[in-house]
This record gives C-alpha cells, sequence and structure tokens, in this order.
C-alpha cells in the first residue's frame, strides 16, 4: 500500500497574525502538475428533496448552503480546504489507513471537506460555527 505524502495545516492567532487576524492555511500533497483553482460559490437554497453531485456519487442536498471559498484540484467536486461566510475553516488531511479501501464508489475525503455524508451537514457550505462543525465532523 502506497504511503501519502505529509500535508500540513496551520492556524496563526493573534498577537502571532498582525491586526487581530487569524490565518488559516494548508499545503497540497497533490500532483505538482494538477491544476488547483480557488473557487467562490455563493449563498442558495436548495429545493426539498434535491441531490448534490460530488466526486463520484450522489447525495441529499441540505435545505441552504453559505457562501465558501475553496481551493481545489479542477477535476474534482470537494476541496483541499475552504471557508465559509462565517468564518468556519476546514481541510483535508491525508491519512494512512491500515486496511485497503473499497472498491466502489464512494465520498472523497475531499468531498467532505466540502460536504458530510450519511444526512448530516454540508461542512464549510452549512455551519455557521466552528463549535458545529466540530460536533457534525465527530459524527461523519
Amino acid at each position: 500500500m502506497a504511503v501519502a505524502p505529509p500535508s500540513y495545516c496551520f492556524v496563526a492567532f493573534p498577537p502571532r497574525a498582525k491586526d487581530g487576524l487569524v490565518v488559516f492555511g494548508k499545503n497540497s500533497a497533490r500532483p505538482r502538475d494538477e491544476v488547483q483553482e480557488v473557487v467562490y460559490f455563493s449563498a442558495a437554497d436548495h429545493e426539498p428533496e434535491s441531490k448534490v453531485e460530488c466526486t463520484y456519487i450522489s447525495i441529499d442536498q441540505v435545505p441552504r448552503t453559505h457562501a465558501i471559498v475553496l481551493s481545489r484540484p479542477a477535476w474534482l467536486w470537494g476541496a483541499e480546504m475552504g471557508a465559509n461566510e462565517h468564518g468556519v475553516c476546514i481541510a483535508n488531511e491525508a491519512i494512512n489507513a491500515r486496511e485497503p479501501a473499497a472498491e466502489t464508489e464512494a465520498l472523497l475525503g475531499m468531498d467532505l471537506v466540502r460536504n458530510g455524508h450519511t444526512g448530516l451537514d454540508i461542512p464549510v457550505e452549512s455551519w455557521t460555527t466552528s463549535r458545529e462543525s466540530s460536533f457534525h465532523k465527530t459524527r461523519i
């Protein structure tokens, strides 16, 4: 089994960050020739029982999503990292599993940055506080 290269997240809080700001960042361990986009999606209301098309599968859409900025490989739906209009930030980290992945199509780790599964919420798109995001991430 191949070992994923390291990727790291960081957060700088005042007084280390200037002007009372919080700085959030992440390096990417993606292939160097893979196109990375920084994209913005406006807040939106969604029809009941609508679906959202993720990288490989479709799942239930939440009723409302917040405005988000994402950094992502151009070819997929998910993201390396993102932040919403409420300042909730989240990032993808590679892990090395002991068990091989299933051979079925599923959500990617980067889809989980933008999305939650099993009827939860869409993290960056629908969480309004870091406390709320922590609660839902532990349920995923």
